[in-house]
């Protein structure tokens, strides 16, 4: 389980027929260099939908909100988030506030 975090980024992709298997190696190249070279950063996750195997939720987790926003305006990410969403019919992307824990 990630680490307790306050600030989220998530992302909705839903990707093209067949593409699927080069989409999770594209978002963890993307992922792991957010590892590599971005502080307070804190991990992050994609899941699969069981029923829809084109669709998939990332989430990852931030230490604060100026870490994601310097994440998120880099050049880089730009970049690389650019060639996760080249395999994909639709994505939808946030940041996000922790609400409520249980």
């Amino acid at each position: 389980m990630l680490q307790e975090s306050k600030f989220w980024s998530s992302g909705n992709w839903h990707v093209r027929t067949g593409q699927a298997e080069e989409f999770v190696e594209r978002w963890q190249e993307f992922l792991t260099w957010t590892k590599e070279n971005n502080d307070g950063f804190l991990g992050a996750r994609l899941i699969r939908n069981l029923g829809s195997p084109d669709s998939f939720v990332s989430f990852a987790a931030w230490q604060d909100l100026a870490s994601m926003r310097a994440w998120q305006n880099s050049p880089e990410f730009t970049k690389r988030l650019g060639a996760c969403r080249a395999l994909c019919e639709d994505m939808q992307s946030g940041g996000y506030e922790l609400a409520a824990a249980v």
